[in-house]
């Protein structure tokens, strides 16, 4: 046993270290938490953000969805550190500088609906020059496109008046005549939206320039609606029309955990890798009209998909042993040569045993033929004490044969010396 301690006692040691220092290399595991920008409660955002939320629950991960005023508040949230994961509309990041937040994919089109009242004179955005528009409150990426879409038509807040009212309360207010048009942006059109059309309280504005505003405004897509799409039944919309759609992204801080990136582009294809209203299934994500650097490893992801693990392991298991492959190259570069020299080692350790007590018998042995009659008789004696000594020497079965063999040149030395 003492031998066995002797060699394998520093391996051990020298793993225990090797590790030590390679955990220092080693990514942490991925957070359990992390704190999502939604959105105004009720919205699309905000709605979606609880699918995500609902979806890294069965991987162990909390989702904290924080409501927010909507993308421009989002991507605040992320930069100043207070959000891990937002959703945000595209175009909102162009002509911003944020280092600090990257992308991980485009998720959908989010077009543009301009909604006017029925008695409202007006076939495009030009027309409602003097009207009463409402545009989004503050901090959301729908007020933010407006004024640019407002803008490229020369209308601004001394020729109309342009109200903070967003979502379902600006399709109120367009209800009891509080405003006379609506812009809001939605990837899939709330029942409210479909209802003002149906009854014939609004209709909904198409944009026959809109090839002219996606090359002033590189971010939009042209796409089209086709008539009854949102409602066959209600034939809404009653003919074809053509909308502006940016391009709603997911964003990150650039500083998350890469295991995360996986996880968040899996749920995504998952939530919208199907047909939508404006894109064939297959079409989303993608990297495609983004407006913030994609990350490295949404990159590799989305060309060519999940690595070998993420695709057929849980995501738990997964993250342990890319954790640990990282702590196997070491282990072995270092480790494989000093295990190979163990095994030779331990023999020499056991052997040694044995050759130390062959050397002093063949010592004696050979002293003992020139030895005057006095030094004969302490040769035999210390031969003598070396007997017992061999006789309580424990060396493993496998050198058994070596021991039985030293025991056995003792006795002839012994029996050579006593001339019997």
């Amino acid at each position: 046993m003492r031998e066995v301690l002797k060699v394998y006692g520093p391996i051990v040691l020298i793993v225990v270290v090797v590790i030590a220092v390679a955990l220092h290399f080693v990514d942490p595991p991925p957070p359990k938490e992390i704190r999502f920008a939604a959105g105004l409660p009720g919205g699309y955002y905000h709605t979606l953000a609880g699918r995500y939320g609902a979806a890294l629950a069965r991987d162990k991960i909390t989702a904290q969805v924080l409501a927010t005023q909507g993308s421009v508040d989002n991507l605040r949230r992320l930069t100043a550190g207070e959000a891990d994961v937002a959703l945000i509309q595209g175009g909102i990041a162009s002509e911003e500088n944020v280092p600090e937040a990257v992308a991980l994919a485009g998720l959908f089109y989010e077009p543009v609906w301009v909604l006017v009242r029925s008695n409202v004179r007006a076939t495009r955005l030009a027309e409602l020059r003097g009207r009463r528009i409402a545009i989004g409150p503050e901090g959301s990426g729908t007020r933010v496109l407006a004024h640019q879409l407002l803008a490229a038509n020369e209308i601004d807040a001394a020729s109309a008046v342009l109200s903070g009212q967003g979502g379902a309360a600006a399709l109120a207010a367009l209800a009891q005549g509080e405003v006379d048009a609506v812009i809001t942006l939605a990837a899939e059109p709330p029942a409210a939206l479909v209802s003002l059309i149906a009854n014939g309280t609004a209709r909904l504005l198409s944009f026959p320039h809109a090839e002219a505003y996606a090359m002033r405004l590189p971010f939009l897509s042209v796409v089209r609606l086709p008539a009854g799409a949102v409602s066959l039944a209600r034939n809404v919309p009653a003919a074809d029309t053509l909308l502006l759609a940016p391009t709603g992204a997911l964003v990150v801080r650039e500083d998350i955990h890469p295991a995360l990136v996986s996880l968040l582009l899996k749920i995504a294809r998952d939530l919208h890798g199907h047909r939508q209203l404006f894109a064939p299934a297959g079409a989303f994500p993608t990297r495609d009209r983004i407006d913030l650097p994609l990350h490295e490893d949404a990159a590799r992801y989305l060309e060519r998909g999940p690595s070998f693990l993420f695709r057929y392991l849980p995501f738990g298991v997964a993250v342990w042993i890319e954790r640990m492959m990282v702590l196997l190259i070491p282990l072995i570069t270092i480790l494989l040569p000093i295990v190979r020299f163990a095994p030779p080692a331990y023999r020499w350790q056991v052997q040694r045993k044995i050759y130390k007590w062959y050397g002093r018998i063949r010592e004696l042995e050979t002293e003992a033929a020139t030895a005057s009659n006095e030094r004969l008789t302490e040769i035999r004696g210390e031969l003598g004490e070396i007997h017992p000594k061999l006789a309580t020497l424990k060396v493993p079965a496998s050198y058994a044969q070596q021991l039985f063999e030293l025991r056995l040149h003792l006795d002839y030395v012994r029996r050579r010396l006593a001339g019997t």
